[in-house]
């Protein structure tokens, strides 16, 4: 484990949602970032329909972030079916994207998927009948075993898990109650739950939903979609300390 223990100021903003017209929407936003936290997590939903020509829109923005920069897809970025080229053009701008890594930055370590759907709780779908809903099933529990591999790659004091779906329904609480098994799955929640040096959640997605919840180990989890951020403080990003 890493001894290292100065706090740790971490930026999080999820659903940027770039369009091809949003040229330097974001870039000053990256640049009051940079001067406030040590990393940037960006939290799915980067793009609007995943097409490579929003991607290079938002790595251009990212030349205006000094700090390392972190993230995950989300169900957007997947749209025009390129999320490679998404992740191509995003890493080439220097941004690490997680789902199949993990990555220790000054003495934290971070890991983190897009997640994937199927309810929470006791409403959590099961891979029970028909294929389709097997294939539905079997899609959610690897994403959540991506995350706990990563997770478990680590070897730090102080873990960060990255999500776009919700891993817990108290970070979706304000979205309308029939979608909730559509907004994330308490599966995700369980492979955090695993790891004692896990220390935050971030994720997106629920743009109506509510800023803060735990887990049922009691870990923060922490909705970071612009739009539920910017209610509660009035700018975009949240700021964490780990």
């Amino acid at each position: 484990m890493s001894d290292i223990s100065e706090p740790l100021r971490l930026a999080a903003i999820g659903d940027l949602h770039v369009t091809e017209d949003s040229h330097q929407r974001y870039r000053a936003l990256f640049e009051e970032i940079s001067e406030k936290a040590d990393v940037l997590a960006l939290c799915g939903d980067l793009t609007n329909f995943g097409k490579a020509s929003e991607a290079e829109v938002l790595a251009e923005d990212l030349r205006g972030c000094t700090i390392p920069t972190v993230g995950v897809l989300g169900n957007h970025d997947y749209e025009c079916g390129a999320p490679e080229e998404v992740v191509r053009i995003l890493r080439q701008a220097g941004v690490t994207i997680l789902d199949e890594q993990a990555v220790e930055i000054q003495g934290v370590g971070f890991a983190g998927v897009k997640g994937f759907v199927g309810g929470f709780g006791r409403g959590e779908l099961g891979g029970f009948g028909e294929r389709a809903i097997k294939a539905f099933v079997e899609e959610s529990v690897n994403e959540a075993r991506k995350l706990e591999n990563g997770l478990r790659s680590l070897r730090t004091d102080r873990a960060v898990a990255v999500l776009h779906y919700a891993p817990i329904p108290e970070t979706v609480a304000g979205e309308p109650a029939e979608i909730f098994p559509f907004l994330g799955s308490s599966r995700l929640a369980d492979a955090v739950d695993r790891f004692d040096n896990v220390k935050a959640v971030v994720h997106g997605h629920a743009h109506r939903g509510t800023y803060e919840g735990r887990t049922r180990r009691g870990v923060p989890v922490f909705n970071c979609a612009q739009f539920v951020v910017n209610e509660r403080f009035d700018r975009p990003y949240a700021l964490l300390e780990i």
